[in-house]
């Protein structure tokens, strides 16, 4: 289990006045002369051989009967305050009076969680959620697969090998089904251990949950059979529905709810849980479930007229409709800043795509919030598809395209760098291919490659990353040049770069080692090619980063 604090420090107030500049002064003096009886009391409390006792008894805190163990809780809570995470929980292991003050509340504003979905982590996550649960301001979970937190490998039912033939398959068949059955149930304990140790928690005001997809997927469809299995008459998911309903209505300073591809976790009814109290309030919402089957939503255009706060949303594409682009430009709702859209090939196979916002709705959107910027994570979708999805006027920032079977293909990059070149930042192209001996070409039987005409256009461009199509070396070092220092991150990975047959006759110069110099130079940073694409996250685990992206763009406002 990694767990991530965050330890809140104090700052500075704003010194754009003379007063202000005033009260900075006035505020690091005071901090100063806090740190310095810190500091003080720290030499006291340290029991330093050799020391007469006129000094000790000068000193009352250094006798023996008032050492560390004898301060009061207070003073402990101060000290731990000032202290790293890490280096709070070596000072609690002093004495047992200084662990009772580690999970003070005040100390613990935040909590962040990434789970491994193991049997092993439930007596930690109890004894967290035991000590945390009740209090926590803001609690981020995600839950993860072995095979991802292992680093690569068999997954989830990799038992060893098996005799090859058709005894061989069915061993591993049964390996396999053994295996997610047993991994289904303890995520499901997992969520319940959650969910149970916040169900009275009125101080929560972020709460974030993610469930790995691959922990509910098997071969490309959720698992409906093994959940059959573990959860025969449905107890367990209708007490974890329960839980997280109770979790809304008992909520009272409920400001940012996010839950991401969580098996079964909201229901198109979960929301009216909410008190029109929070949900008036309600600044950050995400719902991202692409296995929502028919047409039913999570949340539908009506239920969405009583969040009038809200400034950032995170929804299914096939769920954001034109009667809700219309609710949110009302003049009731504040603008919103931010919109994510997950644009998945299962929901577009059992979702009509003829409810989706026009033109005129994305442009009376962006009037009423000139800040408006979208997030848009495609799935595997055809490009007839991205035709119809990729209005002129929606103002685009962010666009990542994940592929399987479905190529991304040139016109798709040249209308995205046509249509949305005042706003892009970040274009993330990854294509899993088995075969990698033959990548698709976008710049095949063009007289300028689309990549290199994205990178002229979009000067705003500071994210680009590719695998799976190929990438010609002088076009690589043309986007270099291009965007300069602007653009922070270039990730290719090796085994997408070509070069010419020009290049390669050239007995003198090593062509690799001129593409690194050649970009490096354009880039004004060293690079090189990704080497390994297991290292990519965008390309391991595409739902997990396109979740966090999706986090920090909300909270980017």
């Amino acid at each position: 289990m990694l767990l991530f604090l965050s330890v809140p420090q104090p700052r500075p107030p704003g010194a754009r006045t003379r007063a202000g500049a005033a009260r900075v002064a006035r505020w690091r003096r005071l901090r100063l002369q806090q740190l310095r009886r810190l500091r003080g009391l720290l030499r006291g409390l340290r029991g330093r051989p050799g020391i007469g006792s006129r000094r000790r008894g000068r000193m009352a805190l250094c006798g023996q009967a008032a050492g560390a163990a004898s301060l009061p809780s207070e003073l402990i809570v101060h000290i731990f305050s000032f202290l790293s995470a890490s280096d709070r929980l070596r000072a609690s292991a002093s004495c047992s009076h200084w662990r009772e003050c580690l999970f003070y509340p005040a100390l613990w504003p935040q909590l962040r969680i990434c789970l491994r979905v193991s049997p092993a982590e439930q007596p930690r996550l109890e004894f967290l959620m035991r000590k945390c649960g009740w209090f926590v301001r803001e609690l981020r979970v995600e839950f993860a697969a072995e095979n991802y937190m292992s680093g690569g490998g068999g997954g989830p039912g990799d038992g060893g090998s098996a005799d090859a033939g058709t005894g061989g398959e069915e061993v591993e068949a049964l390996q396999l089904s053994t295996r997610w059955l047993e991994v289904l149930r303890t995520y499901l304990e997992l969520v319940l251990c959650v969910l149970v140790s916040i169900r009275n928690n009125r101080n929560l005001q972020k709460f974030s949950l993610f469930g790995d997809i691959s922990v509910l997927q098997q071969q490309g469809s959720l698992s409906n059979t093994y959940l059959s299995k573990v959860d025969p008459d449905g107890k367990k998911i209708k007490q974890i529905q329960q839980l997280f309903e109770e979790i809304l209505s008992n909520s009272r300073q409920l400001k940012w709810l996010s839950c991401g591809f969580m098996l079964e976790i909201v229901t198109p009814t979960s929301l009216s849980s909410l008190s029109n109290s929070i949900a008036n309030t309600m600044e950050h919402l995400s719902l991202l479930d692409n296995n929502i089957s028919g047409n039913s939503t999570l949340i539908t255009a009506a239920e969405l007229e009583r969040f009038v706060n809200l400034r950032s949303l995170a929804l299914d594409f096939c769920d954001f409709t034109a009667e809700m682009a219309r609710v949110l430009t009302d003049n009731n709702h504040v603008p919103l800043q931010r919109l994510s859209l997950l644009v998945h090939n299962v929901s577009v196979m059992h979702k009509s795509l003829d409810n989706m916002p026009n033109d005129e709705h994305w442009k009376a959107l962006s009037r009423k919030s000139t800040s408006l910027r979208v997030y848009i994570m495609a799935f595997d979708i055809k490009s007839e598809d991205m035709l119809k999805i990729l209005k002129p006027s929606i103002p685009l920032e962010r666009i990542h395209f994940d592929s399987y079977i479905t190529c991304v293909s040139g016109a798709i990059v040249d209308l995205i760098s046509r249509q949305y070149d005042k706003f892009l930042t970040h274009f993330i192209l990854m294509n899993d291919v088995i075969d990698t001996s033959g990548f698709p070409d976008l710049s095949d039987n063009r007289n300028e490659d689309p990549l290199v005409l994205l990178a002229w256009r979009c000067t705003k461009l500071s994210l680009l990353a590719i695998h799976g199509y190929t990438v010609w070396a002088h076009n690589l070092i043309a986007i270099a040049r291009l965007r300069g220092s602007d653009l922070k991150v270039l990730e290719v990975t090796e085994e997408s770069i070509d070069f010419d047959q020009g290049e390669l006759a050239d007995q003198d110069v090593d062509p690799v080692h001129n593409l690194i110099e050649q970009v490096s130079l354009g880039l004004g940073q060293p690079w090189h090619a990704v080497m390994d694409i297991e290292s990519l996250s965008v390309f391991t685990e595409p739902n997990r980063h396109f979740y966090r992206e999706m986090q920090s763009f909300s909270e980017d406002i």
